[in-house]
């Protein structure tokens, strides 16, 4: 099949032969899977199907389909698994600096969702913990904020304008009218712009 098609043949023949050709060396014989249906999942739908079988096969971890900061956040609680049967402090610190290399990676140029993922630091007795307080003191407990309800901003001319409208009513004895009374108009505007 390393062979170029001739300008003057056409591409169905030029497949046609090159299929014969084959079957008579016998290039189609003896194939493994020959007579058995596709090996298919059940989830026809995904469209990974095939990537998924083929991690399956080759016996590789799901967990490379992940984004980079799941992937990191994974290997971040693995970590004190990772490290717990490791003699070396020195290891156990090699350790924790790749991972954390990896993650200053990802922090200077991120892509794909974004999941908070900070360096570890290498704690006390060769257990990496989350940077936080020096090994040995312990932090004290933190209560969770409180959640408040939405924040709402009120402008301040907009009360003055009001009581200035009620106010010019009174003076005037006319009754507050909508945006078509020039002197609750003059009169708000008047409140809202201070004296002047």
């Amino acid at each position: 099949m390393t062979e170029r098609k001739p300008p003057e043949v056409s591409f169905e023949s030029w497949i046609d032969k090159q299929i014969r050709l084959a079957q008579e060396r016998g290039d189609f014989d003896n194939l493994p899977g020959a007579g058995k249906p596709i090996p298919l999942s059940g989830d026809v739908d995904d469209e990974l199907w095939w990537v998924k079988g083929y991690l399956r096969r080759e016996n590789l971890p799901l967990d490379a389909l992940l984004p980079t900061p799941l992937q990191l956040r994974k290997q971040i609680e693995r970590l004190p698994e990772t490290v717990r049967g490791i003699p070396s402090e020195d290891a156990v610190r090699e350790i924790v600096h790749q991972l954390n290399l990896e993650i200053v990676a990802w922090l200077r140029a991120p892509s794909g969702p974004r999941v908070p993922v900070s360096p570890r630091r290498r704690g006390r007795g060769g257990v990496a913990v989350a940077n936080g307080p020096p090994s040995g003191a312990h932090a004290p407990a933190i209560a969770p904020a409180v959640r408040r309800g939405p924040v709402v901003r009120r402008e301040p001319a907009a009360g003055a304008a009001t009581a200035a409208v009620v106010a010019s009513a009174t003076v005037t004895g006319q009754a507050p009218c909508g945006d078509g009374c020039a002197g609750a108009t003059l009169a708000a505007g008047a409140a809202r712009d201070g004296p002047g």
